[in-house]
């Protein structure tokens, strides 16, 4: 499985996409929306498996749980992975869920990035840890922080995310591939590519025409 991580990782957020609407057809949404903005980009992408856990940050009077057994949890899991933190406090983003003393933490415990359905701190010291982080975006402080669910499935800027799922995230966003389809859209994602190259090639062409163009689809 980790030559296939790999692999993959050679492969931008829309190429896996067009090779999951290969695989599985219109409409498939199994992709962030907009809210969910890349704080790093020059970290680079990221592809692992989903650790999930749900944070109030500013509610007191939420339930929380011990912080160890969530880094217990990390640990645990078969990395690389990516941790993804959904902010339910009733007024998520007000507050930070994470910062960059948890990035070392996370990166310690073979986190290879960070989805933050909410809002963040300290980007110049998660920038020195050199962990890639996504979320709606920055601000400087946070409340009473608790955790308040984990290992559990979530959606993240209405991306459905299950534990264990294989998680590809660039500039863009982030793209869920079911682990057991994996090795199929690593296969149609260079399908793609090489008939994107195709196109591409095709238009770069000293005798490009909308005719002979449309000569070529009719072809198909």
């Amino acid at each position: 499985m980790q030559e296939i991580i790999t692999a993959l990782s050679q492969y931008d957020t829309a190429t896996v996409f067009n090779a999951l609407v290969l695989k599985n057809g219109l409409p498939n949404e199994e992709y962030t929306d907009h809210r969910l903005r890349c704080l790093l980009p020059e970290l680079g992408s990221v592809v692992g498996y989903a650790v999930t856990v749900e944070v109030t940050t500013n509610d007191a009077d939420a339930p929380g749980l011990d912080w160890m057994d969530y880094y217990a949890y990390l640990e645990s899991q078969p990395g690389p992975t990516v941790a993804v933190l959904k902010d339910v406090d009733s007024r998520p983003g007000r507050g930070a869920s994470f910062g960059d003393g948890m990035a070392r933490l996370h990166k310690k415990l073979g986190v290879v990035g960070v989805l933050v359905d909410g809002t963040i701190r300290d980007l110049a010291g998660i920038r020195e840890v050199g962990l890639p982080v996504w979320a709606w975006g920055t601000v400087p402080g946070h409340g009473v922080f608790q955790a308040t669910r984990m290992a559990a499935p979530l959606t993240v800027c209405q991306l459905r995310v299950r534990p264990g799922d294989l998680l590809v995230a660039d500039g863009d966003g982030c793209v869920r591939i079911p682990v057991a389809d994996a090795e199929e859209v690593l296969r149609l994602a260079g399908e793609v590519r090489a008939r994107e190259q195709a196109i591409f090639d095709s238009y770069a062409a000293p005798d490009f025409s909308v005719a002979r163009m449309r000569a070529a689809r009719d072809r198909q």
